[in-house]
C-alpha cells in the first residue's frame, strides 16, 4: 500500500505533474481518509495537489472515496401520519415528508460581514424543507456558523440523525467522517488549503434525496466545481458566496446556477454593482449580534435581504424538480 506512487505522478510541479484517473484518485484519497499513510505522505499529497490543482476526474475520485466512508444522514422521508385518513390528506403528507434534504456546507465563516448561512437555513426550514448544515472551524480568527447556531439555540449533533421537515441540524465534519476532519486540520500545520476543502463543498452526506447548496470564492473554482457536479450527476446550487459561505451576498445579486442530475441551468443572472437598497446589517459580526439580527429577520422586524430571498426562491424551485 502507500501513496508514494501517486505522489510521484502529481508531484512533478505545475507543468510536469500528471493527472490521476478517477479510480487512482479514489484509491489515494481513501488511504488518506483511512489513516493508513504516514504524515509525511499526507504532507506531500497536500502540497503536490496545491501546486498542481485538482482535475474534475480527480475530484470525482476524491468524492467517491469520501462517499464510501461517510456516516450518511437517513432519508428525510417518513410514512404518512395515521391521522391522515383521506387519500388527499395522505398524499399531501407523503409529498411534504418526501422533500429533499438541503445540504449547506459552512467552512469559511465571517471575516468582515455577519455570517448569514444560518439565516438561509432557517428561511428554508420555514418553507418546510429539512436542512443539514455541516462544517468545522478551520481558523481561529473567524466567526463560524456553529457559534451563531449555538446562540440561536441549535446545538451540534453528536451522532447522525434523521432530519424532520421544517428542521435544521448542524453536523460537525468529524461526525460525518473523522478522516475528512483530520485532513482539514492539516491546514493549521501547513497554512494551505488541500483537496479536502473542496471535497466538503461538493460532497453529498445524505442517503436519500438531497440538494447541495455550494459556493466558490474565485472564478476558476466555478468552472471546476460545475464540471465536478456534472460528473457526479449532482443536484445542487452553485453561486459566488459571501466570504466563502454558501449564502448570497446581501449587498449584491450574484449569479446562481442549478444542477439537476448534473444538468446545469442558469437560475439567476448576476447584477452588476451593489443593490439599489442595501439591508441594514449589524456593524459587528460576532455570534451573538449576528444571531440577534437573524431573529429580527425571522420575526419580521427586519426585512429579508433581497438576494437571500431570491436564493430561497431558487432553492425551492430546484427542490420541486427532484
Amino acid at each position: 500500500m502507500g501513496i508514494g506512487k501517486y505522489i510521484k505522478e502529481i508531484g512533478r510541479g505545475k507543468d510536469g505533474a500528471r493527472p490521476l484517473s478517477r479510480e487512482q484518485a479514489a484509491d489515494l484519497f481513501g488511504q488518506v481518509l483511512d489513516g493508513t499513510v504516514t504524515d509525511l505522505e499526507i504532507g506531500g499529497f497536500c502540497l503536490a495537489m496545491r501546486i498542481k490543482g485538482e482535475t474534475p476526474q480527480e475530484m470525482a475520485g476524491f468524492l467517491d472515496a469520501t462517499h464510501a466512508r461517510l456516516n450518511l444522514v437517513p432519508d428525510a422521508a417518513a410514512a404518512p401520519s395515521p391521522l391522515a385518513e383521506t387519500p388527499d390528506a395522505r398524499a399531501h403528507t407523503a409529498s411534504h415528508n418526501c422533500r429533499p434534504v438541503i445540504v449547506i456546507p459552512s467552512y469559511n465563516g465571517a471575516r468582515k460581514l455577519p455570517v448569514l448561512t444560518p439565516l438561509l437555513a432557517l428561511l428554508l426550514a420555514r418553507e418546510g424543507l429539512p436542512v443539514l448544515l455541516h462544517g468545522v472551524a478551520t481558523e481561529s480568527t473567524r466567526v463560524y456558523t456553529s457559534k451563531v447556531l449555538l446562540a440561536l439555540g441549535v446545538h451540534a449533533q453528536l451522532a447522525i440523525k434523521r432530519i424532520s421537515v421544517g428542521e435544521i441540524a448542524f453536523a460537525p465534519t468529524e461526525v460525518l467522517c473523522a478522516g475528512l476532519a483530520r485532513l482539514l486540520d492539516v491546514r493549521r500545520v501547513v497554512g494551505l488549503r488541500n483537496p479536502a476543502h473542496s471535497v466538503v463543498k461538493l460532497m453529498n452526506p445524505c442517503a436519500g434525496k438531497s440538494l447541495i447548496v455550494s459556493s466558490y470564492t474565485h472564478p476558476e473554482y466555478a468552472v471546476s466545481m460545475a464540471a465536478t457536479f456534472a460528473l457526479m450527476q449532482s443536484n445542487a446550487m452553485l453561486l459566488r458566496g459571501t466570504e466563502g459561505e454558501a449564502v448570497a451576498d446581501p449587498r449584491r445579486m450574484p449569479q446562481m446556477d442549478g444542477f439537476v442530475a448534473g444538468q446545469r441551468t442558469v437560475l439567476q443572472e448576476a447584477q452588476a454593482g451593489t443593490l439599489p437598497t442595501l439591508p441594514d446589517l449589524p456593524k459587528e459580526f460576532d455570534a451573538d449580534t449576528t444571531a440577534a439580527y437573524i431573529q429580527r429577520v425571522m420575526s419580521g422586524n427586519s426585512p429579508v435581504p433581497p438576494s437571500i430571498a431570491r436564493q430561497v426562491e431558487h432553492i425551492l424551485h430546484l427542490s420541486r424538480q427532484l
